[in-house]
C-alpha cells in the first residue's frame, strides 16, 4: 500500500441551508460558511480538523454547485487545497458518501475515508484527530465505523447509538442498533443505559462502503460511480455529472446502509460536538456572560439572562427578558424563545410559501468576484453598494430594460463600456446606457467599492445577459 493509502482521506461534506439558523442563515450563504463562534465559519475549522498531514489527506469538498465559489475562497482564506466535488442536484448523505467512496477508490481501494460534515462544532480538534487514528484500526478491518458521543445532557434533537460488543483490541465497539431522536422521557432512559449521541462522523474502508452500498443500495452506487466517471472539470472543480447523479434515490447513509450492515462499529469520544442545528444549540456553544447571555455585535442587554442577542449592525436591546433569542439583520429580525428555537424552520417554510425574499436571500449577496448588497429599491430605481477582489472581473454583459451609473468610493475601476475602455479612480463616474455591453474589472492591488445606480423599467437580478464570463456561469 502506498504512503498515501495510510492517511485518512477526509471528505467534508457542505450540503444544508441551516434554515433554523435564519434570518444569519440562508441559501445564499449557509450556516456553516457563517463565522458564528469566531473569526472563521464552522465549515473552514472542520477543514482545519483535518488538515494534520501525518494523519490526514488532501480533503475532498462534497458541495452544491450554488455555493461553489464561497467554497473556493473560504478554503484559500485559510490556505487549504482541496478536490471540490459538485452535485448537480442534492440527494442526501447516502449518495454524497457513495461519491465519496468512489472517488477515494480511484486513490486505492482500501483508503480509510473519513466523512465529516462541515456545520459542526468540536471542542478539542486535537481529542478528534485521535479519536479518528483510535477508529482506523478497526476500519482496516473492515467495520464501518462512527463517533459516538457520550453524552452531556439527555437531548432530543440527536440519534442515538447502543453499543454492543466490543472489538476485539480496540476501544470501539460494534453498533447493536441505532435509535431516532427520542422525546425527553426516552433519551434520559437512553443515557441510564450506556447510549452514545449519534454524531454523523463516519471512518471507512472505500471498498467496504462500496461493497455495503452494492449489497444494500446498489442503484445509489452505480449512480454516484457514473456521475464520477462522467464527471467534467470546470475551472477547480470537478462537476458530477447531472443525468446519471438524478438517478440515485435521496436518502440518509443511516436509513440506507447503517441501520442494514453487520459491519457498523462505533467508538466513544467525550469531547464536547454540536451540529448547531438551531440557535439554541448555538447559545449552548457559545461563550457566556456572568448572566449566561451570549452576545455579539452591537447589542446591549438589562436584566435578562440565558439568551442570545445577535446584531450586525443596529444596536439591539434586550431588557427584562430571560431564555430568548434575539437576531437582527439589515432585512429582518427575529425574536423567539430558547427553548422553541427550532420552529424557526417552520418559520422560513412560511415565508417561502408567501413568496418572501428574505426567506432565502442576503441584502448582501456573493458572488466569485466579489459582492453586492442593496442599498434601496423603488419604482424605477434601485441602488447598490458593490465590491470587486483585487483581479475580480464581472461578466461582459447587457441588460434591456435598465441604465446604470458607476459611481468609484474606492479603489480603482477597469470599466468596458461598447468598445470603449476607461479607467476611474475615486469620485469618478460612468454611465452605461441601455442595451450596452459593459463589463467591470478590478486591475488594482485593494477592493474596488463604487455605488450603482439602477433606472428603468425593470431593475431584477434576471435581466442580465451574460456574452462572456471567467466563472463559467
Amino acid at each position: 500500500m502506498s504512503e498515501g493509502a495510510n492517511q485518512i482521506l477526509p471528505v467534508i461534506m457542505c450540503g444544508g441551508s441551516g434554515t433554523r439558523l435564519w434570518p444569519a442563515s440562508r441559501d445564499s450563504m449557509p450556516k456553516q460558511f457563517i463565522d458564528l463562534l469566531g473569526e472563521h465559519s464552522t465549515f473552514q475549522t472542520a477543514v482545519q480538523r483535518v488538515s494534520a498531514p501525518h494523519v490526514f489527506q488532501r480533503p475532498a469538498i462534497i458541495s452544491s454547485n450554488d455555493v461553489r465559489f464561497i467554497v473556493a475562497e473560504q478554503l484559500e482564506q485559510i490556505g487549504v487545497k482541496a478536490d471540490i466535488i459538485l452535485e448537480p442536484v442534492q440527494r442526501d448523505s447516502a449518495a454524497a458518501i457513495a461519491v465519496a467512496a468512489c472517488h477515494a477508490a480511484g486513490h486505492h481501494p482500501e483508503t480509510v475515508v473519513l466523512v465529516i460534515a462541515a456545520d459542526h462544532v468540536i471542542d478539542d480538534p486535537a481529542a478528534f484527530a485521535a479519536a479518528c487514528q483510535a477508529a482506523i484500526e478497526p476500519a482496516r478491518r473492515g467495520q464501518i465505523m462512527t463517533l459516538g458521543v457520550v453524552p452531556q445532557y439527555p437531548a432530543t434533537s440527536y440519534g442515538y447509538i447502543k453499543p454492543g460488543s466490543p472489538i476485539k483490541g480496540t476501544d470501539a465497539y460494534r453498533v447493536e442498533r441505532f435509535v431516532e431522536k427520542p422525546n425527553a422521557e426516552t433519551a434520559h432512559e437512553y443515557i441510564s443505559q450506556g447510549f452514545l449521541w449519534n454524531s454523523g462522523n463516519f471512518l471507512f474502508r472505500a471498498d467496504i462502503m462500496m461493497e455495503e452500498l452494492e449489497k444494500f443500495q446498489p442503484t445509489i452506487l452505480a449512480a454516484a460511480r457514473d456521475a464520477l466517471d462522467r464527471a467534467s472539470i470546470d475551472l477547480d472543480f470537478i462537476r458530477l455529472q447531472e443525468d446519471a447523479f438524478k438517478l440515485a434515490p435521496k436518502t440518509s447513509i443511516d436509513y440506507a446502509v447503517m441501520e442494514q450492515t453487520d459491519r457498523a462499529g462505533v467508538l466513544p469520544v467525550s469531547f464536547h460536538w454540536s451540529d448547531i442545528g438551531s440557535w439554541g444549540a448555538l447559545w449552548d456553544a457559545s461563550p457566556r456572560d456572568e448572566a449566561g447571555n451570549a452576545l455579539r455585535g452591537n447589542v446591549e442587554v438589562l436584566e435578562s439572562r440565558n439568551s442570545l442577542v445577535h446584531s450586525d449592525d443596529i444596536l439591539t436591546t434586550v431588557v427584562g427578558l430571560d431564555d430568548v433569542v434575539v437576531v437582527a439583520k439589515p432585512d429582518a429580525v427575529l425574536v423567539t424563545s430558547r427553548s422553541r428555537s427550532e420552529l424557526v424552520k417552520e418559520l422560513v417554510v412560511s415565508l417561502r410559501a408567501k413568496q418572501r425574499p428574505e426567506a432565502s436571500e442576503h441584502l448582501r449577496m456573493y458572488r466569485p468576484w466579489g459582492w453586492y448588497q442593496r442599498i434601496d429599491q423603488g419604482s424605477r430605481f434601485q441602488v447598490k453598494r458593490i465590491m470587486v477582489k483585487p483581479g475580480g472581473r464581472l461578466s461582459l454583459q447587457k441588460h434591456y430594460h435598465r441604465a446604470e451609473h458607476w459611481v468609484v468610493v474606492r479603489g480603482t475601476a477597469e470599466v468596458t463600456v461598447n468598445q470603449d475602455i476607461v479607467v476611474l479612480h475615486e469620485n469618478e463616474s460612468v454611465y452605461i446606457p441601455i442595451g450596452s455591453i459593459h463589463r467591470l474589472t478590478n486591475p488594482g492591488r485593494i477592493p474596488l467599492e463604487l455605488i450603482e445606480v439602477q433606472v428603468g423599467s425593470y431593475t431584477g437580478e434576471d435581466d442580465i445577459i451574460r456574452v462572456e464570463d471567467i466563472y463559467g456561469r
